[in-house]
């Protein structure tokens, strides 16, 4: 389907930010292996967050949504395969990293798979990490993708991962230690991107009752040619049990950066609610970039105020630990005067698509004067009127829809914000800028 503008009243206003779609994915997982009932308030129902509660629901969780909460019955971590078939977990890169490890710990064998986007994941980094662990596991097309077959053990120890691919592998190891045989201690190697998200894995994991140690050293060999000491971090957990709570997800700055570009693009002002000062989120970082390049932004206690006479200027920013975040930052430089230089971001290129690539040549199609680098991309601000496709991309689609407040666009499989944020349309709406889905 084509998303495009329908129609742009007074911008500005008040909505809430939809609830966090990586806390989303960890609450249920974690309720999933607790000993007890959670109430999960708040909890994002979208298309990623509804595979995580199909496999946690086959691997022996009890889940019920009612009005007010999703209900979670834990399985005390003794988890059991209900299924005589792979778990289809459509797009959701997010479940199959966080499920492969947790996987190990059903008492039978596992198949995860996906559509065809989710089988161009790269998973051998995770699974090669999994080995010294006791876990077996091996891609069923021999090319460590999935569908990936988990086998039922898992003894812990110690084992290493590089940290500059993916955090979501990072945090798939720490979720599921606690209920190894006899806990784990992994040493993430240099360079380690993302790493808030490592940080709110830690954190959701101690409202659910697990301690965690972690801590660094400094390897004195050369680690690279300018023979640099590099940081190396260790992260300790011993085997101990979830428990049950009551939790309340958090709004989500990924999905909140549109609300606040369509602002700071167009001029106007407005608050987004939900929005937690104190969040652990590396995308929190879209609030000090929109003020370096020209609006004004006053943090509250648990929302944010955007004003912007809609001139942005550009700014160069390293997105290592806010990768999310690239093609909203991408769109607000398009718009920008200046040059804009984007870095840091070589991870991205392993997401839904290569974001890097698809960002670039959908930007070309809109006469856009950029340069591609392996990490990133300079952005020229100027673009014109044209018709980009989302390449099924959630976040290509939102952020792209933005050009609408200025230009005549068309993003075609614009439907694909289901992904992660529902209601995106509506809430866009709120704000002024009607969107609406025709058939191509």
């Amino acid at each position: 389907m084509i998303l495009k503008v329908k129609n742009i009243s007074k911008i500005g206003g008040v909505v809430k930010a939809p609830p966090s779609k990586s806390y989303s994915h960890r609450a249920v997982i974690l309720a999933s292996l607790a000993k007890g009932t959670s109430k999960l308030y708040d909890m994002l129902y979208s298309e990623d967050t509804l595979a995580s509660i199909r496999v946690c629901e086959a691997l022996g969780a009890k889940i019920n949504r009612t009005n007010d909460y999703l209900e979670v019955i834990g399985t005390e971590g003794k988890l059991h395969n209900s299924c005589e078939t792979p778990i289809d977990l459509a797009n959701s890169g997010t479940t199959l990293r966080l499920m492969t490890s947790v996987s190990a710990l059903s008492d039978n064998e596992v198949v995860l798979t996906g559509d065809d986007s989710l089988k161009t994941r790269p998973m051998g980094l995770l699974m090669d990490a999994l080995g010294p662990l006791g876990v077996e596991t091996k891609s069923l097309n021999d090319n460590d993708k999935a569908p990936i077959l988990i086998k039922p053990g898992y003894a812990g120890g110690e084992t290493n991962i590089m940290g500059n691919v993916s955090s979501q592998f990072i945090s798939s190891i720490l979720i599921s230690s606690p209920l190894s045989e006899h806990g784990t201690k992994l040493y993430v190697l240099p360079e380690f991107k993302s790493k808030p998200y490592v940080n709110m894995t830690l954190d959701i994991m101690r409202k659910f009752g697990i301690k965690t140690l972690k801590g660094y050293y400094l390897k004195h060999e050369s680690c690279d040619k300018n023979h640099q000491s590099c940081r190396i971090d260790e992260y300790v957990v011993r085997k101990q049990d979830y428990v049950a709570c009551d939790y309340t997800v958090e709004g989500d700055y990924s999905s909140a950066s549109y609300l606040l570009a369509l602002i700071a693009i167009n001029g106007g002002k407005a608050k987004i609610k939900n929005l937690f000062r104190d969040s652990k989120q590396g995308d929190k970082y879209i609030l000090d970039i929109l003020q370096k390049m020209g609006a004004t932004v006053v943090r509250g206690d648990d929302y944010v105020e955007i004003v912007s006479e809609g001139n942005l200027k550009a700014i160069d920013v390293n997105l290592s630990n806010a990768p999310d975040l690239l093609i909203t930052v991408a769109v607000l430089a398009a718009m920008a005067e200046g040059t804009t230089n984007i870095s840091g971001v070589a991870h991205a290129r392993v997401k839904e698509t290569d974001r890097i690539d698809t960002t670039c040549r959908e930007l070309e199609k809109l006469g856009c004067k950029l340069t591609e680098r392996e990490d990133g991309m300079s952005i020229t601000g100027g673009v014109t009127s044209g018709i980009v496709d989302s390449h099924g991309d959630h976040r290509l689609a939102m952020a792209f829809s933005l050009f609408g407040l200025k230009h005549d666009i068309e993003i075609t499989n614009g439907e694909v914000f289901d992904v992660s944020f529902p209601n995106f349309i509506e809430s866009m709406a709120e704000l002024g800028f009607e969107l609406e889905l025709k058939d191509e």
